[in-house]
């Protein structure tokens, strides 16, 4: 069947959760999204159905077929095509009209003011491990006033953290400064996850390795991810509802049955935040050791 693209209708089905001149102004805002992998794949999909106009996408990577069982865009026939040409192709088979900026070389320091440029709200969907890629990124958020947030896929679950303009920074809330890589992982999951909700099944630990990089994952956590961050978007974007900015965050594990609202004032400062990044620290330190002895 051939159809004409219409905006109006194509979205239609959001109305009544948003009004119609709710939906316009999402149609005029714009979203960046570091990342077009796991959870970045996601975001862009959302988004995209949600009714945003206009997308700054970033990743330099290319689809593997480890990628499977979690990245939207990854099928055979995006096997070794890069992710951000796959997921700019996916959104504007979604809004032909919308407005789609590409940086295939992913996030860098030299690219963040393009990046940023006329960005409404921050979505952060950077490989777990691209510490300084993040920090850079969120520190010039916080500099250009720009609302973002950072979700972690957990197990079978999502931990959320939003940082909003004049409140606590990312940098503020994790504190990494100039810490080494194994810190400022410690720091990233324990700071996204104090409740810490997904450890209890985590059936096979050694599959949880920071030295190599890599780490677990399911598609229902990814997914999650997506519904909690397009829905403080647009709390952000429309000014409707609260919306629960660092240090206060959000934890909900669909495996467990539970959701958890965590508060750290001063993040990783927080008494019970320096403890829990102690028995972190020494828990990775004795597991790299046991790796690297055997």
């Amino acid at each position: 069947m051939d159809q004409a693209f219409n905006y109006e209708k194509a979205f239609s089905r959001n109305i009544g959760w948003v009004t119609e001149a709710e939906q316009a102004v999402l149609r005029g805002k714009r979203v960046a999204i570091g990342g077009a992998g796991a959870v970045g794949s996601f975001y862009a999909n959302t988004f995209a159905r949600l009714g945003f106009g206009k997308f700054v996408i970033a990743d330099f990577d290319t689809y593997d077929i480890v990628n499977f069982n979690r990245q939207l865009g990854a099928t055979m026939s995006t096997l070794g095509q890069p992710k951000s040409e796959v997921i700019r192709r996916m959104i504007l088979d979604i809004n032909p009209e919308a407005d789609v900026r590409v940086f295939p070389e992913g996030v860098t320091g030299a690219n963040l003011p393009d990046f940023l440029r006329d960005v409404d709200f921050y979505v952060d969907g950077l490989d777990f491990f691209a510490f300084d890629a993040r920090q850079q990124t969120f520190a010039k958020c916080a500099e250009l006033g720009i609302p973002s947030t950072t979700c972690a896929p957990l197990g079978m679950g999502a931990a959320s953290l939003t940082f909003l303009p004049g409140k606590t920074t990312f940098e503020e809330y994790f504190q990494w400064g100039d810490l080494p890589e194994l810190d400022k992982a410690i720091r990233f999951i324990v700071g996204l996850a104090p409740a810490g909700l997904h450890r209890p099944y985590l059936v096979v630990p050694s599959a949880m390795n920071l030295k190599e990089r890599r780490g677990p994952s399911t598609i229902m956590a990814c997914n999650l991810c997506a519904g909690i961050s397009a829905t403080v978007a647009l709390k952000v974007m429309l000014g409707r509802g609260e919306v629960l900015a660092a240090p206060h965050g959000m934890h909900f594990d669909a495996f467990r049955n539970k959701m958890v609202h965590t508060y750290r004032p001063g993040g990783s400062s927080h008494p019970l935040q320096r403890l829990a990044i102690a028995l972190g620290t020494r828990y990775y330190r004795k597991a790299l050791a046991a790796a690297e002895a055997g």
